[in-house]
């Protein structure tokens, strides 16, 4: 069998598996497992296959027109380079480990039949935009991962919290497709195709017109797509879905779209000095506000929402510096640790003795109870915190190397402001990285929340499945940044000393300062019990823990009611926590900005429409009705009536008819 029919197959399998399961859920539902479960482990062994025969080598290439269009044809495209190879095999690997892991966590859940199959048809499109050579077609699975996040992250529709986050993480991604459309449809007008091979010979000529305003409109869709500043506010939102389905978008789907597609496309954007200056200020604003942010959040999942929103910064930094190897690196390497995350939150979370939320302040004692997630989470975080030997310390130091090799004037076509602007903030989320790790694993292991109820231990397909992602979350990095510069542009991913040593110190500064301050505040708690914390907020424990508990039972009800006193956010946040936790308003001023504004304007045409135009509708129907309200009394049916209106006519008439002839 050919690579190019190998590679069709990729995503096709997938996509013939969630229609099998729509069609098969009901009518036979011992099958709804196996088409879950197999279709995706077929994609991921061809994708293996298709990796390793294109081998990082020559890109695989090959199309058919799809529809004429009259212009700008659309072709039916594959374009498979050593970036597609293994982004391919990273979303089919995730997303076979979901589905295993869904096997056990959904197995009571009734609507299980559709989820599965809307993790396949999301899996086969996030496939579709890896290998897609056509961006319309790309176009066409970035869009069908929209309304796939929307049914998935809806998927507990009976609670208004994921109804809304579903609604929200559909328009707030679409408020930046439009743009995205708009920009996809400028530069295939600019390069007289939509095929990605003719869109690069075309910047490599300088045929565009206009490079800034088309890197400017993609870049719209994707700070949607991937949650980067200021179209972010949707994720942590996005929580309220199964965590599996949370595991899969950050880890290999939806926000990892973005970033693919500027990596697939750097060329048209480093056309554009001011795009990249953008595309840094971006990337920045972006790790630095969702560090600080995570360490102020108490749901766990929350806290990993903001933590995939800073390591997507640290993608779209590598971007912004023209290292799209490093960026693709830093992408594998976290797809591994953060799948691990949120599939060991998930058991944290039922032995929390919740569903989909898990506040930490109320956890207790969880490493006896889950020594699988336990182990396999200290693996995952030591790899988010970019500690050595972990990959995740491998990928992140080859960003940051990148960044100061554009900051100290080494990369010319890439402003030297773009490096610093990456630097520093990388450097900084790697000290808030650090904290917020260090403060989730002691708030969660060896926290002094209420008890929780005993736990059943998990099934086999769970803890099988963390075992698995810990293998590549602690190994991967030390093997891929030797080997992978041959699968990408050839540029080196090694660490370089400098960044190395800051980035390093700053991450163990900030797990050590983290570590000291629960110390301290632990002790301090331990000398007030929790029921008396509960019971009088005001006590020895401060008004600090009183509004904790206030915040956390308006959010989470009574599973908050013994907050765990020895939370270390607030000591080092200080004034920044309270607009921290809440995403630092955001949400309060788009909805000032926007919201309301339209909500008002739909208002002012609902009252123009009602009493204006309403009014003049109603004013010409007036007349004629009370012209046949008149006819009508006229008609009494009494033939004296009739009769004596004749004879008075009559009358009428010959009068006029004899003064008019009189006159005459």
């Amino acid at each position: 069998m050919t690579t190019t029919t190998l590679a069709a197959l990729v995503p096709v399998l997938p996509f013939l598996g969630a229609a099998a399961g729509l069609l098969l859920g009901r009518t036979a539902p011992g099958l709804v497992r196996p088409l879950a479960v197999l279709p995706v482990l077929a994609s991921l062994v061809l994708a293996a296959l298709v990796a390793a025969r294109q081998g990082g080598g020559r890109a695989i290439d090959a199309s058919t027109l799809l529809t004429p269009t009259g212009s700008v044809p659309v072709d039916l495209a594959l374009h498979i380079d050593g970036f597609a190879a293994l982004v391919a095999v990273l979303v089919a690997f995730v997303a076979s480990c979901v589905q295993i892991y869904s096997t056990g966590y959904l197995r009571e859940d009734p609507r299980y039949p559709s989820y599965a199959a809307l993790v396949s048809l999301f899996t086969s499109a996030m496939l579709l935009v890896v290998y897609s050579g056509d961006l319309i077609v790309l176009l066409v699975g970035w869009e069908v991962m929209g309304i796939c996040s929307y049914f998935l992250v809806g998927h507990y529709w009976e609670t208004p919290e994921a109804r809304a986050a579903s609604l929200k993480a559909f328009l707030v991604t679409k408020l930046g497709d439009v743009p995205f459309l708009i920009g996809l449809f400028a530069l295939g007008t600019d390069a007289g195709s939509f095929r990605i091979t003719r869109v690069l010979a075309t910047v490599a000529n300088g045929g565009l017109d206009h490079p800034t305003l088309i890197a400017l409109l993609l870049l719209a869709g994707v700070a949607g797509k991937s949650a980067q500043f200021p179209l972010h506010t949707w994720l942590p939102d996005a929580m309220a879905g199964p965590t599996p389905v949370s595991a899969l978008i950050h880890a290999a789907t939806m926000v990892a779209a973005g970033v693919y597609f500027i990596a697939r496309l750097l060329p048209v954007f480093e056309a554009s000095a001011a795009a990249m200056v953008v595309l840094a200020a971006m990337a920045a604003v972006t790790m630095v506000g969702s560090g600080l942010s995570a360490l102020a959040q108490d749901d766990i999942k929350r806290v990993l929402a903001y933590s995939t929103i800073g390591q997507l910064g640290y993608m779209t930094g590598a971007l912004a510096v023209g290292d799209r190897g490093a960026a693709v690196f830093h992408l594998l390497a976290h797809g591994a640790f953060k799948a691990l995350l949120f599939l060991a939150a998930g058991v944290v979370i039922h032995a929390a003795g919740t569903n989909s939320l898990a506040a930490m302040s109320r956890m207790s004692h969880l490493r006896d109870r889950v020594p699988d997630a336990f182990w396999t989470m200290t693996v995952a975080l030591l790899a988010l915190a970019a500690i050595p030997p972990f990959s995740g310390f491998f990928s992140k130091e080859s960003v940051l190397g990148a960044a100061e090799h554009t900051a100290t004037g080494h990369d010319g076509p890439i402003p030297g402001a773009a490096g610093w602007i990456v630097l520093v903030a990388g450097l900084v989320t790697a000290l808030l990285t650090a904290a917020y790790a260090t403060r989730l694993w002691l708030l969660a292991f060896r926290g002094r929340g209420a008890e929780a109820p005993e736990h059943i231990r998990e099934p086999l397909s769970m803890t099988v499945v963390l075992w698995v992602l810990a293998v590549p979350s602690l190994a991967f990095g030390a093997l891929a940044y030797r080997t992978l510069p041959g699968w990408f542009d050839g540029r080196g991913l090694a660490p370089t000393l400098l960044t190395s040593v800051l980035g390093t110190g700053l991450a163990v500064v900030g797990g050590l300062l983290t570590y000291g301050v629960w110390q301290r505040t632990s002790a301090r708690a331990a000398r007030v019990p929790l029921g008396a914390v509960a019971a009088h907020p005001e006590g020895d424990a401060g008004h600090v823990e009183a509004e904790a508990i206030a915040a956390h039972e308006a959010a989470y009800g009574d599973i908050a009611r013994a907050p765990d006193p020895a939370d270390p956010a607030r000591v080092l946040l200080g004034p920044l926590f309270r607009p921290a936790a809440s995403g630092f308003h955001l949400d309060a001023v788009y909805s000032a900005l926007f919201v309301r504004p339209v909500l008002a304007g739909a208002s002012l045409v609902g009252f123009l429409d009602r009493e204006v135009v309403d009014t003049y509708v109603r004013g010409a129907a007036a007349l004629p009705r009370l012209l046949g309200a008149a006819v009508r009394r006229a008609q009494t049916g009494n033939v004296q009536t009739y009769v004596s209106a004749l004879l008075a006519g009559t009358v009428v008439l010959t009068v006029a008819v004899l003064l008019v002839a009189s006159g005459a």
